[in-house]
C-alpha cells in the first residue's frame, strides 16, 4: 500500500514528511535514506540530499526531481523536494532506522502537476 502527498507545481521547493511515531512507540529514529522511482527512471534510486536525479531520455535540469535537503526529528522524516516533470507521477521511499535495529520502509506517490 502506498500513502499519497499532496501535487505539487515543477516550479516548487516544499517539505513533506513521513511520521512514524504510531510505528516507533518509544523507539527513536537513528537514520532515514529516501528512494524515488517513476516512469522516467524505472529503477528505485537513493536520492541524498542536494542530488538531482534527471531521466536518462533527458539531459535537462527541468526534467529532474531533486532532494533539496532532508531532515528528521526523533519521530518524523522530512524530505525537501523540488524540480521535477509535470504530469508524471513519482514515488518516494523513505527507509527509517531505528534506536532498537529496526529498518522499515513507507512508500507514498506525488503527482507534479501545473497549476
Amino acid at each position: 500500500m502506498s500513502f499519497r502527498w499532496p501535487s505539487k507545481d515543477p516550479d516548487e521547493i516544499l517539505d513533506y514528511s513521513v511520521d512514524w511515531s504510531r510505528f516507533l512507540d518509544t523507539a527513536v529514529i537513528t537514520g532515514v535514506i529516501w528512494f524515488v522511482q517513476s516512469s522516467l527512471f524505472n529503477t528505485k534510486t537513493q536520492l541524498d540530499a542536494g542530488q538531482n536525479l534527471t531521466s536518462a531520455s533527458s539531459s535537462a535540469t527541468t526534467d529532474s526531481i531533486q532532494n533539496v535537503a532532508q531532515t528528521n526529528t526523533n519521530t518524523v522524516a522530512t524530505i525537501n523536494i523540488g524540480g521535477g516533470q509535470n504530469n508524471v507521477e513519482y514515488t518516494f521511499t523513505c527507509r527509517m532506522t531505528d534506536n532498537t535495529g529496526s529498518t522499515a520502509e513507507r512508500t507514498i506517490k506525488i503527482r507534479l502537476k501545473e497549476r
